[in-house]
């Protein structure tokens, strides 16, 4: 395991598991071996038949057995001589037998059992006790609440890259893993189950480092550490290896049951979908995405450098109906749909009727490709230089046209490193789709809403991978000088006063108003006077305990003159006394008028699985209406936060509407990588910050509210 870890205490790398050896044992015993009892004796043959192919010996352990299935069985397994790789545990008692099994030291253990944390309190209890014997021990475990998975057969006569495959439920990994039948390569499953010791990041670490990984596909529902999630992420996404994963628990009714299923966190939603968009990992929604996204990377390569941000697809149909609704549906997937050269046009005119298109959409009406002139016609598309991909939807299979067309698609396949994806429409499998299709190497899918989402996912990766620069690097490994000029601000716990926690981004080097803490009606109107020269104020109750001033009509906007100041103190402070009764009142804030500008609102949450989150969005009905906010889950930098702030839809008004000039974006950049900094600093004591707004000007920035609320002070 590691030891490196950064000043949050999380680890900095991956650890590293010899999952070989799980993979390929030498010697297994299967505990609770039977040939007379299910499921026990059906799990027992099929570990023993894979271990017969594999050319590993299984040996059958069980203290009411003599023989299984004609082997020697022992009674328990500390009888079984020599070492051990792996011990499969079939038995109820679990965490017993495995008590037992660590004596023999193997390298691995299986529990099948469920029973555990997903079953609650009790479970819980449980599997801590499972997880101190891990700690303590030289052994590692899958599961407990798992299966078999790991010891099925894969056809190895399979060309191309391979699917490396992990799942949390069994059952929904069951469709990937038929895929070999339409000719999908799959070289490993993973069956993670309640992840007590090995976890979905181990097995992506194992799986990128394969030279046979063309993609690592996952079913999960839920993460054991949101940053061995990251660093796993991270470790794929320097290797150019996709991954692509269901993640469930986007609702409520989701995450509760991924919590009763396998008793993982399930995490915010909204949060985990941007650390995906973090660290370039392909967001599907169905076990048919997971396979045909995953299978396309496999059987694709990467485009021309600088090409996959262009996003440019050909679409080649025989009729122009299904052109057309083809390329609604690209155009809609963010892709392009760019006109053929003039040079493969007038090509293409040699054997396409002049009454057809052939600019792109190209559409062939059908007979041209279904003779010696659709070799051609496909040669020249894909020739193009305008183009990165090709598209080609078949819908109802007419044999005459579908078999020369399918076999032609293959031929031009083999030539051309340009991806071309193929949509066999009809719902009947015939000889074109089974003989010709599925042996090939080109990406099929039976959907075209599956072939345009993994023809943006094409793109979407190898433009990530292109830029992709990792940030682990950036994690510290002890605070900055600041934090400790801040500590005493953040002694104790709850709520800070706008002004202490102004005083703290000050420190960050985070441009604030300058604000004026009064206590009586007559200071007031001195400050006023003598800070900002009689110049219009902002005047807010000052109280660590309101914290939404606004909605308590606690905020005076363009106060002017000593009158008008006295009097809005004393408003305020009666105001405060009937709205927020018991509340500790500090006083009245006299701050400066900030020039307007574009308010935004940055923020920090803490979340169950990655810790500080860094969150940017657009102030008003952005963010209380449309919930247009973005996050980001430290370290990343500041490529990654102009993206962050791109990704919102309203960050278009950052950039200048309708006359209005745009604002200075390497200003706001430089807050998001203060407050980052900020939150990794003090992550042990603050629970939440709101800078609220934020405005945003073409000449800076600066906040003119902000609200810091600390950890509460636990019992020793």
């Amino acid at each position: 395991m590691t030891n490196k870890t950064d000043l949050t205490g999380r680890p900095t790398e991956l650890r590293d598991v010899d999952l070989d050896t799980f993979f390929h044992p030498q010697r297994v015993v299967v505990i609770g071996a039977s040939d007379n009892r299910r499921p026990n004796d059906a799990m027992w043959r099929k570990v023993a038949a894979w271990g017969k192919r594999c050319g590993a010996e299984v040996i059958p352990v069980n203290p009411n057995r003599d023989s299984v299935d004609g082997v020697t069985c022992y009674h328990d397994i500390n009888e079984v001589p020599g070492e051990i790789d792996l011990a499969v545990i079939l038995v109820g008692a679990a965490v017993e037998m495995f008590e037992s099994v660590l004596a023999k030291q193997p390298k691995f253990a299986v529990i099948f059992a469920a029973g555990f944390a997903e079953l609650g309190t009790k479970g819980e209890a449980l599997q801590d006790r499972l997880e101190k014997l891990i700690q303590n021990s030289n052994t590692h475990l899958l599961g407990p609440n798992t299966n078999l998975n790991a010891f099925e057969t894969f056809r190895d006569d399979l060309p191309g890259q391979s699917i490396a495959l992990i799942t949390q439920s069994g059952h929904q990994g069951r469709p990937v893993f038929q895929s070999q039948q339409l000719g999908i390569a799959l070289s490993h499953w993973a069956p993670a189950g309640n992840e007590a010791d090995l976890e979905f990041a181990d097995f992506v670490r194992y799986f990128v480092d394969l030279p046979t990984t063309g993609a690592v596909a996952a079913y999960i529902e839920g993460f054991k550490d949101g940053r061995t999630m990251m660093l796993a992420a991270d470790h794929a996404a320097k290797a150019g290896v996709p991954l692509v994963c269901v993640k469930v628990g986007r609702t409520e009714e989701g995450r509760s049951m991924a919590k009763s299923h396998t008793g993982h966190l399930t995490g915010s939603d909204r949060v985990i979908s941007d650390v995906f968009k973090q660290f370039g990992v392909t967001r599907v929604d169905g076990l048919d995405e997971l396979t045909e996204v995953s299978a396309t990377f496999c059987r694709t390569e990467a485009p021309r450098p600088g090409r996959a941000a262009e996003r440019r697809v050909c679409i080649y149909a025989i009729s122009g109906g299904t052109g057309a609704h083809m390329a609604d549906l690209v155009a809609a997937g963010d892709m392009q749909i760019p006109d053929l050269t003039m040079r493969t046009q007038k090509e293409l005119r040699q054997h396409i009727p002049g009454y057809l298109r052939v600019s792109n959409p190209v559409d062939s009406g059908g007979p041209p490709s279904s003779d010696k002139r659709g070799i051609h016609i496909l040669r020249a598309i894909v020739n193009d230089p305008n183009i990165d991909m090709v598209i080609i939807p078949i819908t109802g299979a007419l044999a005459t046209i579908s078999a020369p067309m399918a076999r032609d698609i293959v031929k031009i396949s083999e030539e051309t490193k340009k991806p071309i994806l193929v949509v066999w429409g009809s719902p009947t499998w015939d000889e074109v789709y089974e003989q010709i299709l599925i042996p090939s190497q080109v990406p099929v899918f039976r959907t075209f809403a599956n072939c345009v989402l993994a023809a943006s996912a094409y793109f979407s990766h190898h433009e990530f991978s292109e830029r992709y620069k990792s940030p682990i690097h950036l994690l510290a490994k002890k605070p900055s000088t600041t934090a400790a000029k801040v500590a005493p601000l953040l002694a104790g716990s709850g709520a800070l006063g706008e002004l202490q926690s102004k005083q703290i981004l000050a420190a960050y080097g985070i441009p604030v108003t300058r604000d004026f803490l009064c206590t009586s009606a007559a200071e007031a109107a001195k400050i006023a006077k003598k800070e900002f020269g009689g110049a219009a104020v902002v005047m807010k109750i000052a109280s660590a305990e309101i914290l939404h001033k606004s909605d308590l009509d606690l905020v005076r906007v363009g106060v002017t003159g000593p009158a008008e100041v006295r009097k809005t103190f004393d408003d305020l402070m009666a105001v405060a006394a009937r709205r927020a009764k018991g509340a500790q009142i500090d006083g009245v804030l006299v701050c400066e008028m900030a020039e307007p500008g574009i308010e935004c609102v940055v923020g920090v949450s803490r979340d169950e699985l990655f810790g500080p989150v860094v969150m940017f969005g657009l102030g008003g009905v952005f963010v209380e209406v449309f919930g247009d906010v973005s996050f980001r889950v430290p370290p990343f930098d500041r490529d990654e936060a102009v993206r962050m702030i791109e990704q919102t839809v309203g960050s278009a008004l950052l950039h200048g509407q309708r006359g209005s000039k745009p604002v200075k974006i390497s200003a706001l950049v430089d807050v998001l990588m203060k407050v980052q900094k900020l939150a990794m600093d003090n992550a042990s004591t603050i629970s939440e910050l709101d800078i609220n707004p934020l405005v945003v000007r073409p000449n800076g920035v600066v906040a003119l509210d902000a609200l810091i609320v600390r950890e509460p002070i636990t019992a020793e």
